[in-house]
């Protein structure tokens, strides 16, 4: 089975005592490909280490996380602007609006996410979305942007049926991961109106474990649990469930293999 984690920081020093381990675990269980969302300007260096020393299996982002925004936050965009001209990243992530730890920046994180949005359409990259209090704000931002090349994934989806729907209307993705597995998420709910080829998986290692690890670290290896449940949401194997997520996932990346 070959599975693709589309999100996971796997840089983050919760993983400095055991990452060589966490990683040769990953790629034994199937895990194929890792994708890392960056943060700020303080986790490119990690980030983009770990992606050296994986070649082919870490893939890195670039992008400045909302809860990244603060009064310095044209400087950090100027960073991340900076990076993108220098190479070639695979999305422009993790960015996003995020209310839920404070409002403070809040139109700063709109000013951000949208130049971000932008860039995106113009390097022809998939964004990578971080929602949190915020998904109809979002929504709402990306109507007037909307187009054939502003494309990506929303992470760590756990909306409504009707939010999904403008989600995909939209030409999106929803990130499935740990949230799925939880009994009052209301996910398997949401997702009986989805079609398996909207999706793609993602842990949000090292946080959002699923059953049976809620409350300890995440890892990519854990994936497996998702792509389990989806099987028995979908009615298929864990197997077809590896191989769609896996194809939608490369398409959108635009990364291949044998």
């Amino acid at each position: 089975m070959e599975l693709i984690d589309t999100h996971a920081h796997l840089y983050s020093d919760e993983f400095d005592g055991d990452r060589a381990e966490i990683l040769d675990r990953a790629v034994a269980s199937g895990i194929r490909a890792v994708f890392l969302p960056n943060v700020d300007s303080a986790s490119i260096g990690p980030m983009l280490a770990l992606e050296a020393a994986y070649p082919g299996v870490c893939f890195a982002m670039m992008g400045l996380h909302p809860c990244s925004v603060g009064e310095n936050y044209r400087e950090e965009l100027a960073i991340v602007r900076d990076w993108l001209n220098r190479r070639h990243f695979h999305a422009i992530g993790e960015i996003g609006i995020d209310l839920y730890w404070d409002k403070t920046y809040r139109t700063q994180q709109e000013e951000a996410f949208l130049l971000q949005a932008r860039w995106a359409v113009e390097l022809d990259l998939p964004i990578v979305i971080h929602a949190r209090e915020a998904l109809d704000i979002i929504l709402d931002l990306l109507q007037p942007v909307a187009g054939p090349k502003l494309r990506g994934i929303f992470h760590c989806f756990s909306g409504t049926a009707e939010q999904a729907a403008r989600i995909l209307d939209l030409g999106f993705l929803l990130g499935i991961g740990g949230v799925l597995t939880y009994k009052k998420s209301g996910l398997d709910e949401v997702l009986k109106t989805v079609p398996l080829t909207s999706l793609v998986l993602e842990t949000d290692a090292p946080y959002l474990s699923p059953v049976p690890f809620r409350g300890k670290r995440n890892e990519s290896t854990y994936i497996t649990y998702i792509a389990g449940h989806l099987a028995r949401l979908y009615d298929t194997t864990p197997e077809a469930i590896g191989w769609q997520t896996t194809q939608t996932a490369k398409k959108l990346f635009n990364v291949d293999w044998p």
